[in-house]
């Protein structure tokens, strides 16, 4: 069974644009349901970029996850070296803001994409590839180079069969 693990961008948008709280209620306890399941995960670094602002989602994280759904990354720490040489190599295509931004230590992106390696989960992300990019390095086309299987939230529901 395909495993996922869960960038940032999905709980902060999906709580902000697509399925506030208070409205889409569904959704969040679908979300709860997986990740108690174990078929979700995430990593510390993520966790770190929820909990910096003390609002809704970061009081629901605390209340609906698992104690166990945020992953360390303390052991993907090869993986990470490798993604970031591949990053800093890329100073014919990305600014040096792109890549000083992407290699940023305590930003989630690098580290998802190693721990995906190291395990071989299916990162849910809702960016896009944009390989012409030169102010950003996107989550998928680090993914492209590195063979890991990346997907939008709702290609995980549907692949997990998922309605709410």
């Amino acid at each position: 069974m395909m495993k996922y693990i869960l960038d940032t961008n999905f709980f902060i948008q999906a709580h902000r644009s697509f399925y506030p709280l208070d409205v889409a209620v569904g959704f969040w306890e679908s979300v709860r349901l997986l990740a108690v399941e174990g078929k979700i995960i995430s990593i510390d670094k993520v966790k770190a970029e929820i909990y910096k602002n003390d609002d809704e989602l970061k009081h629901w994280c605390e209340l609906s996850l698992p104690t166990t759904f945020f992953h360390s990354t303390k052991n993907v720490t090869e993986h990470y070296s490798k993604v970031i040489n591949w990053a800093n190599s890329r100073n014919d295509q990305y600014t040096l803001a792109a890549i000083t931004q992407f290699m940023d230590m305590d930003l989630a992106d690098a580290w998802l994409v190693s721990y995906a390696i190291n395990t071989s989960f299916t990162i849910i992300t809702q960016e896009g590839s944009a390989p012409e990019s030169k102010k950003s390095i996107k989550i998928p086309d680090v993914c492209l180079v590195f063979n890991v299987q990346y997907f939008k939230p709702i290609d995980m529901f549907r692949n997990l069969k998922q309605t709410f």
